[in-house]
């Protein structure tokens, strides 16, 4: 019965784990003018620059419509930019415009600190045994 009620338990924590941490982020970022949604479109666009709607999507775990909703405000923003790709006239890659650097910093900033903060205490071996027993957790969520 142990167990039962500590599986519970640890799928409790790990939802309340995330609500805090999103929670944190967002009172954090409230004075750039920047949701969390946008902060990771940013983030996947820095580390993909010339990435499709479609990427992106998959990145986020989104829907492509609400992936482009996203890009259109991002570009209306002027931190994102669309451009044609040579090798698809039918894609656009999407690209962070130097108006976004100084935020992607900022931001960057911020969540380091929120992990220093979050893995304060653990060493080199749990955090690399943490993100072993997530992604075993991640792996079989995804199973259908």
């Amino acid at each position: 019965m142990k167990t039962k009620d500590q599986r519970r338990n640890i799928g409790l924590r790990l939802t309340v784990l995330a609500r805090l941490m999103r929670s944190k982020f967002d009172r954090i970022v409230a004075d750039l003018n920047v949701t969390r949604s946008q902060w990771s479109m940013i983030a996947v666009v820095a580390r993909s620059p010339g990435a499709t709607q479609r990427m992106i999507a998959e990145a986020l775990e989104m829907s492509e419509a609400s992936a482009g909703r996203l890009i259109d405000r991002l570009c209306a923003d002027g931190l994102l930019e669309r451009r044609d790709r040579d090798d698809d006239r039918r894609a656009r890659a999407v690209y962070l415009t130097e108006a976004a650097e100084p935020l992607l910093a900022k931001l960057a900033e911020i969540a380091k600190q929120g992990e220093e903060q979050m893995f304060a205490g653990f060493s080199q071996e749990e955090v690399d045994r943490l993100e072993e027993l997530l992604d075993r957790l991640y792996s079989n969520i995804l199973k259908d």
